[in-house]
């Protein structure tokens, strides 16, 4: 296994094992839960939006280590970002959890660590949950789903 993979394992496992903004999130103004009943990932993602800006965000529920690492990372990138940044951020993601290449102009920063769930097609829905969840509670949406 390359140096980078290894490392993007070793991100992916912390971010599982010790998720970042883990919790309910009192005063949240937006919530959403998303389930994917094939594997059971079981998330709801909490956030608090003010002027356009996504002041902050946290998750609750239980999935695997790519789905947790994923909403733990989103919660680090989105908090205290304005809501324009998050589409742009979402499609970059689904690009390249799926095997494409993300626009350019989307910093990914941290997130490149997905690059490698492409080639494990079962695991695109884990690592995207946490995002439609999110892009759900954005929408006043309570449901989100991955298809």
């Amino acid at each position: 296994m390359s140096d980078l993979m290894e490392l993007y394992q070793e991100v992916i496992l912390d971010h599982g094992r010790r998720p970042r903004n883990f919790g309910p999130l009192e005063g949240a103004t937006h919530h959403a839960r998303g389930y994917n009943p094939l594997c059971g990932d079981n998330f709801t993602m909490h956030l608090i939006v003010n002027d356009g800006v996504i002041e902050k965000v946290s998750f609750e529920g239980e999935g695997c280590a790519i789905s947790t690492a994923s909403a733990s990372l989103l919660t680090e990138r989105m908090s205290g970002a304005p809501i324009a940044e998050f589409q742009p951020l979402f499609d970059g993601v689904h690009e390249l959890v799926t095997g494409g290449f993300p626009d350019t102009d989307v910093d990914l920063g941290k997130l490149e660590i997905f690059v490698g769930v492409g080639n494990f097609p079962m695991r695109v829905k884990c690592a995207t949950l946490p995002w439609h969840t999110c892009k759900a509670a954005l929408k006043g949406e309570e449901e989100a789903t991955t298809e």
